[in-house]
């Protein structure tokens, strides 16, 4: 064994056996209990970055683990690879999205493998490869027959220089990101997937996800978003000239009473209608169009409104009630209108203050008397006052009475409406699936027939950003109609990329199946067993999933009602921000590799100054590693400097997967030394040639290794339970380090001391392995010359080794700690009082008191009180 640890030699030995030995590919054995293991599969931007290396650590250490275990463990890996960055690159670089992408994924490939992922390399997919997405296009062909996938008009953010649609983080500040013009809302044709028909199974689901995360599930279930109330029919007074009643939904119908106004979208046919012969409204609906589409921004944005003139009818007392264009309504959500009760809604409240409207409030506490005029809006549940035969009631009651009543006028009905909305795949761009169809003349839209799928992006277009490449490119776009045979225009709209990552996670079980978008290979490994992933997922990504496998079930492709057992989200890698200011406002920031930190005489931080000018630079403080911010640190340097094992063990050590992790150059220098010290310790008990351990020899040995025997065997016990249940991997390593320092004091020579010795660095190593893989499979080699790692299972902890003949315990003097003892674990009270009062430390701290009493807690501690 060479005496110094080199792990670019050992990591690229270890690599080659298990590539030559196929020693993780992954096949169907019914025989076995499986482990479908699975990391959310990476964008290839370029380069890896410590998220994903933290991502597919965890990853792999549950998987080498269940290995040991005796499951048959698959651990796949893909590409999410269609998507807008790779345009916007293309458009950088002046090549095509789809050269960018290979050249990126063949890269990044070759990171991962560095980092020796015990992956399945032969069930790689990348989700622009038409024999992937082929089957995106085949389920969407089959969720329209079903009623499932359908068209209408839906809102975009339109460019109007660039003639062409952006996605919501293309939009600053309102405007264009390449043009800064002022970005317009359009309605245009688009397809969606009717998710809606799932809410229900989707919401009461959650509750048999028991592996995943009550955060991930509450988040869930607020976005679907199921509540209870009436819809409810404003008649229109056809007298001002309200073309039509007006429809609202509220789970307030215990407020109608106090509704003094309506508010709807500027897209509303009121509205519109209102506008005819209203410049000034014109101007004002256009003005909206501007505006964000997205609900979240309409919390913060400033209330705008304008009176259109018209009014409707109050269903119940009769009251006109003026309607108002108002920007916090968005026509998308609902019926594109509300019912404005200021007292008791906070947005209606800012706009009537802000438009002098009236305010009536018709809700009260239970038990208190409601402050008025008021400040604020009282939006709590209460009593009903002023609401004539409705005051005096609770929320349900006013809820029942008035939705009774609007019942009996043909003016509204309790309804369960959900916050979820359906699922709009279509995107203006060309970097993603082709939607496969048909635009004819004659027939109208067609559906392109099965044998002729997929139909193939062309994979040599640059954007130019001024609009969809594929509508410009008629090779594409001209075609015939497989009806009637004439000349038509194949649709140029792609799919959402939520599609491509909505069932990778099936496709797993069967890469190489042609003539199926599955087969009987998915109910063998689905669903998967362990799913690991960012919180930042949690929502769009996972409920686009759990909808799709359900599609998927009622077609026959799949039996399973959810498709990730466990759910882990790991913690952000956290690092340093550094950044100038220039006089322009302009921010530019600097890696922390490229600052030099200062620190006055005693040692405290003073400042930073980048390294190229010695000129100070700011600090950010901590945040997120970004390629915005600047402040990632290259995997591929770790591992070239220090070896893929010191990255692993540093990102596990660091900090639990679930919690933020923050990088420190100091932890991954005390990681390399970890190993280091493993290998020499290896190294120093095998230059007297390695032994075979011998269970014999246990029962010869002194009470101090005994003790170490013990330790080893607890730690086994901790460590299993770590990866096991708590997949708290830092403790586990914490444990590992603790047993080193005690083999560290062990210098028997004699044949049960090296036998310990043995045992213990055969287990450290089998421990160790599914974290630091290569180090483990060379030293293995050395301790156990003829046989393989790969071929061990995971260690069994001694019972009997674990039952020890003295305990120690910690001694207190009024409290506070003053020495620890060993004692015989079947000593009685007054021998531990006896060795306690005896102890030599213990008598500097009582010497010429009165012991008053000794309290001794059983196997724990002693405390003496004077």
């Amino acid at each position: 064994m060479q005496e110094k640890y080199h792990p670019q030699e050992i990591e690229k030995k270890a690599q080659q056996y298990w590539e030559q030995t196929t020693a993780f590919k992954a096949v169907e054995d019914p025989g076995k209990p499986k482990y479908y293991c699975l990391s959310m599969f990476p964008y290839p931007s370029g380069k890896l970055h410590m998220g994903h290396v933290r991502n597919y650590t965890i990853g792999d250490v549950l998987s080498r683990y269940r290995r040991m275990q005796g499951y048959n463990v698959m651990q796949p890996m893909g590409w999410d690879a269609f998507g807008l960055p790779a345009e916007n690159a293309a458009m950088q670089n002046n090549v095509s999205p789809a050269k960018w992408t290979y050249d990126n994924i063949a890269y990044m490939r070759k990171q991962l493998r560095s980092l020796g992922l015990s992956i399945d390399w032969d069930r790689e997919i990348a989700t622009c490869d038409p024999e992937y997405y082929r089957w995106n296009q085949w389920l969407f062909l089959r969720m329209l027959e079903k009623g499932l996938a359908y068209q209408t008009t839906g809102t975009v953010n339109w460019d109007p220089i660039d003639q062409t649609v952006l996605a919501n983080e293309q939009v600053i500040d309102g405007c264009g990101w390449r043009t800064g013009a002022p970005v317009e809302k359009r309605e245009i044709p688009m397809y969606y997937l009717k998710i809606t028909q799932y809410a229900d199974e989707l919401l009461s689901s959650l509750d048999s996800l028991t592996g995943w995360p009550e955060r991930v599930k509450t988040m869930q279930a607020n976005w679907i978003g199921k509540s209870y109330g009436v819809d409810i029919t404003f008649p229109a007074d056809r007298g001002s000239g309200t073309p039509q009643d007006l429809k609202v939904f509220t789970t307030r119908a215990d407020t109608l009473m106090g509704a003094t106004y309506v508010a709807v979208a500027a897209e509303h046919p009121i509205a519109l209608h209102a506008a005819q012969n209203n410049p000034a409204l014109q101007a004002f609906i256009q003005e909206c169009k501007l505006g964000s589409a997205k609900e979240a921004d309409l919390a913060t944005q400033e209330k705008k409104g304008m009176d259109t003139g018209l009014f409707v009818i109050h269903p119940l007392n009769g009251d006109r009630l003026p309607v108002w264009v108002a920007n916090y309504v968005l026509m998308g959500y609902g019926e594109g209108a509300v019912m404005a009760v200021p007292a008791h809604d906070e947005r209606d409240f800012e706009f009537a203050t802000q438009y002098q409207l009236p305010i009536k409030a018709v809700i009260k506490p239970a038990q208190d008397e409601l402050q008025l005029p008021l400040a604020e809006a009282y939006a709590e549940h209460g009593i009903t006052f002023d609401s004539g035969e409705f005051s005096g009631l609770d929320f349900q009651q006013a809820v029942d009475a008035i939705a009774s009543a609007l019942q009996q006028k043909g003016l509204g009905n309790k309804r369960v409406q959900f916050r979820l909305r359906d699922w709009g795949i279509s995107r203006q761009r060309y970097w993603g699936c082709p939607i496969p169809l048909i635009h004819c003349d004659n027939c109208g839209v067609v559906p392109v027939p099965d044998d002729q799928l997929p139909v193939v992006l062309p994979q040599d277009l640059v954007p130019d950003g001024s609009g969809n490449p594929l509508g410009k490119t008629p090779s594409f776009y001209e075609c015939d109609c497989p009806r009637c045979g004439q000349a038509a225009r194949r649709e140029t709209d792609t799919m959402d990329t939520f599609v491509d990552s909505s069932w990778y996670y099936a496709r797993y079980a069967c890469p190489d199946q042609h003539q199926a978008m599955t087969d009987e290979r998915v109910n063998y490994w689905l669903p998967a067993d362990q799913y690991i992933g960012g919180i930042e997922h949690a929502i769009l990504h996972l409920l686009y999933s759990r909808f799709w496998s359900k599609v998927m079930r009622d077609l026959g492709l799949l039996k399973l009602d959810e498709p990730f057992t466990n759910l882990l989200t790991q913690g952000m890698v956290l690092n340093e921000i550094f950044y100038r200011k220039s006089d322009s406002g302009r921010i530019t920031y600097y890696n922390p590799a490229e600052v030099t930190l200062q620190f006055d005489d005693q040692g405290k931080r003073c400042g930073a100054i980048l390294q190229t000018d010695n000129q100070p630079v700011e600090s950010g403080g901590i945040g997120t590693m970004s390629k915005s911010k600047n402040n990632g640190v290259d995997p591929q340097k770790l591992v070239d400097e220090y070896g893929a094992d010191t990255a692993r063990l540093f990102m596990m050590f660091a900090s639990p997967p679930t919690q933020t992790l923050e990088w420190a150059d100091a932890g991954v220098d005390g990681a390399h030394r970890f190993l280091k010290r493993l290998w020499r310790q290896a190294y120093v008990h095998l230059q007297n040639g390695a032994v075979t351990v011998d269970p014999g020899l246990h029962a010869a040995l002194p009470a101090e290794l005994k003790a170490l025997r013990g330790q080893l065997h607890q730690t086994i016990v901790k460590v299993t339970d770590d990866l096991e249940r708590r997949h708290t991997f830092n403790t586990a390593i914490a444990a590992v380090m603790e047993l080193m320092n005690g083999l560290a004091k062990c210098q028997d020579s004699d044949a049960a001391g090296r036998n310990l010795m043995q045992e213990a660095l055969e287990n450290i190593v089998l421990l160790l392995s599914p974290i630091v893989p290569h180090i483990c499979h060379d030293l293995w080699r050395e301790l156990k010359p003829g046989t393989e790692l790969a071929d061990q299972p995971w260690p069994r902890a001694d019972q009997a080794a674990m039952v020890q003949d003295e305990i120690k315990l910690i001694v207190q003097v009024n409290g506070k700690l003053r020495a620890q003892i060993t004692i015989s674990k079947d000593a009685g009270q007054e021998a531990i009082e006896r060795a306690a009062l005896s102890n030599e430390h213990v008598q500097k701290f009582i010497e010429g008191q009165a012991v008053k009493k000794v309290i001794v807690v059983p196997g724990k501690l002693v405390n003496i009180v004077f």
